[in-house]
């Protein structure tokens, strides 16, 4: 079986967001934040120390999605992509 979105993910740095990309490069997620705390708080954006957490979490869903192969049992096909 193929992986849709190779192993390993990273999550990488840009000016006004955090990318989450596959093995091949291939863009997963983007998590957004805000630098400026006035427009933070208007606008209810995440800091960039929070963004990073999501991001780097996401990348990590193939590591601990393989640990357990119950799960893919239970994903049923959403298990293909990973």
């Amino acid at each position: 079986m193929t992986c849709r979105f190779p192993s390993p993910w990273t999550a990488e740095v840009t000016p006004n967001c955090l990318v989450v990309r596959d093995g091949n490069g291939q863009q997963i997620a983007y998590v957004y934040y805000e630098s400026e705390p006035g427009r933070r708080s208007a606008a209810k954006l995440l800091t960039r120390d929070d963004a990073r957490r999501i991001a780097v979490n996401v990348a990590k869903l193939p590591e601990l999605l393989s640990r357990h192969k119950t799960w893919g049992v239970r994903l049923g096909a959403a298990a293909d992509y990973f």
